[in-house]
């Protein structure tokens, strides 16, 4: 039987079963011989979703179908009803949502630090849905509870802590913050059960440039956000280890207790590598938790060319790494690390008998509902593990080095155009590229600070007329004492050479009369 063959009598199996008008109650499981009925109905899904995925792919559609709130509501019909609504008004739902969804897997969308659709990944997340299992046991998820125990070791062996523990996380701020109570309890177990008064003041921190979760998590734990304390940066936003300590000695002398320093490996906003093994000699003097965020940039551990940007991290006492940043892993996949096992279960363990029974009859120790503070957990495993498998290690380096590659391809384009764009910082750690655009009327103008300013002002207005035209989308934002500027960012296995030509040329192209 061929393919042909097969897609014929799949379309007119699909034909013969008119869905239009039937309920969810003519479906599975709610009618027990409703199988032909709900296969159909999710062919046509799957069609949908195979329609938009081919869009995102399609360099001459647009990224998005911009419209204003107010606009879109009037547009799509947000309303729960008191009665059910039949099945072909659920696969227009279905069509119009996407409709006016962001092509995030566009080759020209340049806007986040997950960019792109990886093809695999996305087959694992269908799967993940379909198998709506929870992650807390491992008798009701044995398959997955195995596969996170081998992915994470994995990762933990290409960090350097061979005897750790791992946990998934739903994402990168909740992941610091596990890293953060942990910190706190190997230091003081007391709090388990005593609460804020066993604890002295205690300090934590952080670059002035690393992500607001540390200030976040300083706010949730109760130790203030005055006590988080931000570390000056250098020119290229890497943390000052001198500045570092001077805050550590202004601490003690208050009479605080300096704990946890957080260490960016992948800043926010310029992509900066703090540097990890002088602070981790601080951290060592002061008797202060190493953490380091390597949320962004621990993709990098996977290529020999980029590794070196994180040297030292064995030396860290627990690390946060975002397979779906740099990674491509689909969206959510937030994993944190820890140098020493059984932290994890000593801080967060609450025993209850009702989920983590002792005497079932498996290894009860794969049960890691009790290692966390959210009890009941998301499969953000499988996709990881599938799309891993597909690419190997050495499929998985390719594709880091081609990230890189394509940024310097994007810094090397945009000093070539050095009329039309100014590049902030001109030698990226990562794959954050910064700069301004310059319209016609500033580019023979004083590189001055009112010059910068200009720019500044420009750059929403035309973010603006990238939004409403759909054909591009890169993020900006003001750091410092830079106002507004672009950060565009390559994380997308799927952009080449031509997609940053067509950046360069569709930026002018909406700018150049602003």
């Amino acid at each position: 039987m061929t393919n042909e063959t097969t897609e014929n009598q799949i379309n007119q199996q699909m034909n013969d079963t008119n869905i239009d008008n039937l309920l969810f109650s003519d479906l599975l499981p709610a009618n027990e011989t409703g199988y032909e009925a709900t296969r159909s109905f999710l062919l046509k899904i799957v069609d949908i979703l195979l329609d938009f995925i081919k869009e995102s792919s399609d360099r001459s559609t647009k990224i998005v179908d911009f419209h204003q709130p107010n606009q879109l509501k009037q547009l799509f019909d947000f309303t729960i009803p008191e009665n059910p609504k039949n099945i072909q008004q659920i696969l227009n739902d279905c069509k119009q949502c996407l409709k006016y969804q962001v092509k995030t897997g566009h080759p020209h969308y340049f806007n986040q630090l997950s960019c792109g659709l990886d093809i695999v990944s996305m087959a694992g997340e269908w799967l993940t849905a379909t198998a709506n299992t929870n992650m807390f046991t491992y008798e009701i998820a044995p398959i997955f509870i195995l596969m996170e125990h081998f992915v994470l070791e994995k990762m933990r062996n290409i960090i350097g802590f061979p005897n750790g523990d791992s946990i998934l996380a739903p994402g990168g701020a909740i992941s610091n913050l596990y890293a953060i109570i942990v910190a706190r309890h190997q230091m003081f177990p007391e709090y388990k059960t005593k609460g804020l008064k066993a604890l002295p003041q205690l300090v934590l921190f952080t670059s002035e440039h690393s992500h607001y979760s540390t200030k976040g998590a300083g706010a949730t734990c109760g130790f203030g956000t005055d006590n988080v304390i931000e570390v000056p940066v250098d020119a290229n936003g890497r943390m000052i280890p001198e500045e570092l300590e001077r805050l550590v000695k202004e601490s003690i002398e208050k009479g605080h207790r300096p704990f946890f320093v957080n260490c960016t490996c992948g800043t926010t906003v310029l992509g900066a590598f703090d540097p990890i093994n002088p602070l981790a000699d601080i951290c060592a003097k002061y008797n202060m938790w190493l953490h380091i965020d390597a949320a962004w940039g621990g993709g990098c551990l996977l290529s020999r060319k980029h590794r070196h940007r994180l040297a030292g991290i064995e030396r860290a006492q627990s690390v946060t790494w975002n397979p779906h940043k740099l990674m491509g892993t689909l969206l959510q996949c937030s994993t944190v690390h820890f140098k020493r096992d059984g932290l994890l279960i000593e801080c967060n363990q609450m025993c209850a008998d009702y989920l983590f029974q002792q005497d079932k009859h498996y290894d009860v120790s794969y049960d890691t509902g009790d290692k966390v503070i959210q009890c009941g957990r998301h499969n953000d495993i499988f996709k990881l593990w599938l799309m891993w498998r597909s690419k190997g290690d050495t499929g998985y380096e390719k594709h880091i080095d081609h990230l890189f590659d394509m940024t310097h391809y994007l810094v090397k384009r945009l000093k070539e155009e050095k009329d039309k764009f100014h590049l902030i910082w001109p030698e990226p750690e990562c794959v954050n590229v910064c700069f301004w655009y310059i319209p016609t009327r500033l580019r023979n103008n004083e590189k001055n600070r009112e010059w910068e300013q200009e720019l500044g002002r420009i750059t929403p207005l035309l973010k603006a007329r990238m939004m409403n035209e759909g054909t591009l989308m890169v993020g900006y934002q003001p750091l410092g004492d830079k106002p507004n500027f672009f950060r565009n960012i390559i994380s997308s296995s799927g952009v080449k050479p031509k997609d940053v030509d067509f950046l360069i040329s569709e930026m002018d192209r909406l700018g150049h009369d602003l």
